[in-house]
C-alpha cells in the first residue's frame, strides 16, 4: 500500500472522529468560546480534506496568490487558527 494513501486515510479518519466529538460537544455546551473553538477544528478537518483532494490531483488551488501563496492554501491554515484564537480570547474575557 502506498504510504500516501495510508496517511490520507489515518488523516480523514482522526479528522473526522475529531469533528464528530466537536460536535458532539457543541451540543452539549453552547458557549461561544468553546463555539469558536468547534468551528476551528471542523474548518481544520475541512482544510484537511481540500489538501488531500489538491495533493490527488481531484481539485487545483486558485490561481490567486497572496504573498507567492495560494490564496486557498493560506485560508486553510488561517482560518482555523482564527477561530481558535477567537475562541480562547472569548474563554479569557469570561474569566
Amino acid at each position: 500500500m502506498n504510504p500516501e494513501i495510508l496517511l490520507a486515510i489515518i488523516k480523514l479518519s482522526a479528522g473526522g472522529l475529531i469533528s464528530f466529538l466537536a460536535i458532539f460537544l457543541m451540543s452539549k455546551i453552547r458557549e461561544p468560546g468553546w463555539t469558536c473553538l468547534v468551528c476551528g477544528f471542523l474548518f481544520s478537518y475541512a482544510a484537511k480534506i481540500f489538501e488531500i483532494l489538491v495533493d490527488l490531483k481531484v481539485i487545483s488551488h486558485l490561481s490567486i496568490t497572496l504573498w507567492g501563496m495560494p490564496l486557498t492554501a493560506l485560508l486553510c491554515i488561517a482560518i482555523p487558527t482564527i477561530f481558535y484564537i477567537l475562541g480562547f480570547i472569548l474563554m479569557l474575557i469570561k474569566k
